[in-house]
């Protein structure tokens, strides 16, 4: 089933994310204008250390009104593979670079208005490589045990989709740990 784009227009351009109205012809005839977040792209990581521990970035969520607990992630740049975003935003969040990037597959963070598609990563082989934090990131990094982390995501301990998301696919790697 496809869907006809008749007409589109920019109706924002911001510094993350842009927005456009699309007036769309459904397929069994009707018009519909649909607003669409458009987004290059993110990674999210699940930093794994040697003791088995995750690490995660607790920071203050303005549009949650909330200090959430989730795994380092970022938006990609202009240009950059995921793998490489993926390399240069572990080091911005928690001050570490990864030996080994694992792809563990891609998801839509919000298909129903959003172009997102986020790339998650297992990292391993974490060592000490801090580069600058962007000046928005006031961020603290927290060390938690593989299982501890898993259970956390299976009771609604971790409020942050993207994190579920990448824990979800890590977890056959974390298994034991």
């Amino acid at each position: 089933m496809k869907m006809e784009t008749i007409k589109s227009a920019l109706c924002f351009n911001g510094r993350a994310f842009d927005v456009r109205q699309d007036d769309v012809r459904l397929p069994n005839g009707h018009v519909v204008r649909l607003d669409i977040v458009v987004h290059k792209g993110s990674v999210v990581m699940v930093p794994l250390d040697q003791e088995g521990q995750i690490w995660f970035t607790r920071q203050y969520r303005h549009a949650a009104q909330d200090m959430m607990l989730e795994l380092p992630a970022g938006v990609m740049e202009d240009g950059e593979t995921p793998d490489v975003s993926a390399g240069r935003e572990i080091r911005e969040e928690i001050g570490m670079a990864a030996g080994q990037l694992k792809n563990l597959g891609a998801f839509y963070l919000a298909p129903g208005y959003a172009t997102e598609r986020m790339v998650a990563f297992l990292a391993t082989d974490l060592k000490p490589s801090p580069l600058q934090p962007d000046e928005d990131e006031l961020i603290q990094v927290e060390k938690i045990p593989a299982a501890r982390a898993l259970q956390m995501a299976e009771t609604a301990q971790l409020h942050d989709a993207k994190s579920l998301a990448a824990l979800l696919l890590a977890r056959p790697y974390l298994a034991g740990k």
